[in-house]
């Protein structure tokens, strides 16, 4: 896909991946809109992204509500004109042990990082399929490939995100939409400031920039999935696959420090 020109909206996008990637999308001529549930970090992400001259707008909306799902599709288009690409990138993470993760942080996770881009994928479906040449971008997360202790629930929601994508790409197949899923391992985002856990506990960070390169290269290959962490990443995803139980004996013996290291791990 040749992304000049092309009308791009990304949902979380005044932080983190989701600015990296409107960044990225920017330099190559696309039309970006972003949006962000904190208008004054939004705004400020806006007037840095218009310093490079690009076509960008910030929309202060919360994705998780449906009134901020209709917002957002309701002012994207009004500024685009349609759409080509969705960036379902929103999302917050509450870490811990499940008993211990009040109710509502794990509601907030289902509706945030799962059911908000369910339904606004298919509020944005006619779009998308007007476009002709289109693609649906879900941003999951490597715990979503290999479960991690003290994320269960975000395990869940960034799986089923995943799985919601490879299904999604089946049905549409042949209909001029395409769906990719991206796959980040530990990146340098506002998102883990909470989590002190380290290379030794698995959590090796990137900066978001390479992680937005590597997404938008994938949106230009028409690839299926991007997947970050290198060689390693896919050594331990090899492993969850033929030998489980050894991943549970390695998880074992990190789990008191990364408990430790997780159990203040927030953003919601």
């Amino acid at each position: 896909m040749n992304l000049a020109n092309k009308r791009i909206l990304i949902t979380g996008g005044s932080s983190g991946i989701g600015l990296a990637l409107a960044r990225a999308f920017l330099a190559r001529g696309a039309r970006v809109v972003v949006t962000g549930r904190r208008p004054d970090v939004l705004a400020t992400a806006v007037a840095e992204l218009r310093e490079t001259g690009g076509d960008v707008l910030g929309v202060a909306a919360d994705i998780g509500a449906a009134e901020g799902r209709a917002t957002t599709l309701r002012e994207a288009l009004a500024h685009l004109g349609g759409l080509d690409i969705l960036v379902n990138n929103a999302g917050g993470v509450r870490a811990g042990r499940l008993e211990d993760v009040p109710e509502r942080d794990l509601q907030a996770m289902i509706d945030v990082d799962l059911l908000a881009p369910i339904l606004l994928t298919r509020a944005a479906l006619p779009e998308l399929r007007a476009s002709g040449e289109a693609t649906v971008v879900n941003i999951a997360s490597g715990i979503a490939l290999v479960g991690a202790p003290f994320y269960a629930t975000y395990a869940a929601v960034k799986a089923g995100l995943a799985r919601f994508g490879e299904s999604l790409r089946r049905e549409l197949k042949g209909e001029g939409v395409h769906v990719l899923t991206a796959y980040p391992g530990g990146t340098d985002t506002p998102m883990m400031k909470s989590n002190r856990a380290g290379p030794e506990l698995g959590f090796s960070r990137e900066p978001a920039s390479d992680v937005a390169e590597a997404i938008v290269a994938g949106v230009e290959a028409g690839a299926f999935e991007v997947i970050r962490g290198g060689e390693t990443r896919a050594k331990m995803i090899a492993l969850n696959r033929e030998d489980p139980a050894a991943v549970d004996e390695r998880f074992l013996g990190l789990k008191p420090a990364l408990e430790e290291a997780v159990k203040d791990h927030s953003a919601l």
